[in-house]
Formats: structure tokens, sequence, C-alpha cells
């Protein structure tokens, strides 16, 4: 019986694309780095079995609850581990899933986190300022927002968030402390910059950007990417989903310097670098949601899908 019929879960984003893009068969092995609610990762299975196995990663413990108690059939052929993608390569060595037929990452947040209150991430409801992927992490949202010196606020917020009224909201945020809940950061954010212009939060970016630093997510891919390589058979797929500017650029440059041999200046007469080539780009251009994928599911409008495949 098709695991999609007897456990129904949300809708993963850009799914038929992933598994094209993966080239999930039978037999062969595939690690899905952000488990999340296991939407790819049942679509995955659903592929490779029988003789296939997924190993599945997770910095939340409660997507790899959540994923456990979802695919009990399954659990002979899916090995869980509740840790950071950032150490994808121990991982893999760790439990013997070394080379691997494909690589997925699936970046943000799943709707199951944004549901819930105490997490910290949304300000549909009120919260704790948390944002935290592991509750293992020392430091939360609330610790960047009541501890941080004007600058250094107003930087976070420019970076990662690409908010242009950084300044304004980090002046706001300063002036109201102490901040404890999302409602009440989202206020003062709201009253800094004024109410919602079309279906964007006012407070939408800045919430990103504390999530995005609380959590290392940009230091974390750049670490994760790098050991997809090492991790990767030949012909073995780098697949990754991303919904920030930021990460899509930083998985673009990475695929391309991959592809490409010698990195050195153009002005350098001869190759001094050494670099050798270990990906070639698949998707010459970014994949982007249909317009009825969108429809469907509001939350794949931002999702941009790049691939790659070992050399």
């Amino acid at each position: 019986m098709s695991l999609t019929m007897t456990m129904p879960i949300h809708k993963p984003v850009l799914l038929s694309e992933v598994i094209e893009a993966l080239q999930a068969q039978p037999g062969k092995r595939y690690v899905d780095c952000t488990l999340g609610s296991g939407g790819h990762a049942t679509a995955i299975l659903e592929k490779i079995l029988p003789g296939g196995q997924l190993l599945g990663i997770d910095a939340d413990p409660e997507a790899i609850e959540m994923v456990r108690n979802r695919l009990p059939d399954y659990i002979e052929s899916t090995i869980l581990i509740n840790e950071n993608f950032a150490k994808l390569e121990t991982i893999c060595r760790e439990n013997n899933f070394l080379p691997v037929h494909g690589i997925l990452f699936d970046l943000g947040l799943s709707s199951t986190q944004l549901a819930v209150s105490e997490r910290g991430f949304s300000f549909q409801s009120d919260g704790p300022l948390d944002m935290r992927f592991s509750p293992t992490q020392e430091v939360t949202a609330a610790d960047i927002i009541n501890t941080l010196q004007e600058d250094k606020l107003s930087q976070i917020i420019k970076d990662y968030g690409e908010e242009r009224h950084n300044k304004l909201i980090a002046r706001h945020i300063i002036k109201n402390r102490p901040i404890k809940s999302t409602i009440q950061l989202a206020t003062v954010v709201e009253k800094a910059i004024g109410s919602r212009r079309g279906k964007i939060h006012p407070a939408t970016k800045t919430f990103m950007a504390l999530r995005i630093v609380v959590n290392r997510e940009l230091e974390n891919l750049v670490a994760a990417l790098k050991q997809s390589i090492i991790c990767l058979k030949s012909k073995g797929r780098l697949v990754v989903i991303s919904y920030h500017s930021i990460e899509d650029r930083i998985v673009k440059q990475f695929m391309q310097r991959e592809s490409k041999g010698c990195l050195c200046p153009p002005s350098t007469p001869v190759c001094q670098c050494g670099h050798v080539p270990s990906l070639k780009i698949i998707s010459k251009g970014v994949i982007t949601p249909s317009l009825t994928e969108i429809k469907s599911n509001p939350r794949s409008r931002s999702a941009k899908l790049r691939v790659a495949e070992r050399l």
C-alpha cells in the first residue's frame, strides 16, 4: 500500500521536481538533510524500495520523533539522526552511509515549526521569542533582541533580513526592551515602520533575520554543501531548495565554483590554485514552482530549486 495513502502529511514543495532531480531509484541510498515533517522522505522511500535506504537528518528532535511515528513500516530502511546537517560527513561516516546517490536540502522552516506558538517562529499567535531549531542551542531570539547594541542589531536585520528599515526597527526595539514575546516584537516592528502593505507583514523580514542568526543557518549551509561533495558518489545528485535570496545565492555560487577548473583571477598567467571541478550543474537556471502548485500550496511561492551532479 502506498505510504502517502496511509499517512497523510503536509504538502512538500516541488515534490515531483525533487524526485526527478534526485533520480531516486530502487536499491539506492539517499540523504534528506532537512527531514521536517517527512514529506520528501516519504516520496523518496516509495521510489527507492525495495533495497534502498534513506538517512534522514534534522536538528529538531520533534521532527525526528514525528517522522519515526509516521514511518513505522519503513524503519528498517531508514536511519533518523537528530543533528545539524553541518555535520553531514561525520553523520554519514558514523552510520556507514557512504557514498550516497543523492542528497537533498529543503531549507527554511517546516509547517509544523511555524504552527507551534511555543517555538517562537511565527507572530500569528503569541509565544516566547525562542526560534531555536534544537532546544540544546544556547542562544535564543530573545537573547539577541534584548542584549545586542543597536548598531549590531541593525546590521543583523539588514544583512539577514534584507530589511531597508533596519535602523528604524533596531531603534524601536532598543526603546521597548525587554521584549519577551513574538506578538510584542511584531507590534514594535509594525509601529516602527507602519502597518502591513500587501500580503507581507512588516515584521516578516526581522523575524527571518533573527531565525537565521539564532540557528547559524548560513554558516551551517556553507559547511554542509562542502561536505556533500565528499559524501556523493560519481553521478550522485545534489538537490537544494531555498526560500531566501541569500541562501539561493550561496547555493548558486557554490555550484558554479565547484563546476569550474581553475579559480585563479583572470590576470593570473598560470593556474596556481590547482582546483579540480567536482560538480556538473544540471539545472542551468533556477527551478521554481508552477502557478498551480503556488495556488494549492502558498508556502512554495518563494522556493528555488537547484541541481548539480557529482563528477
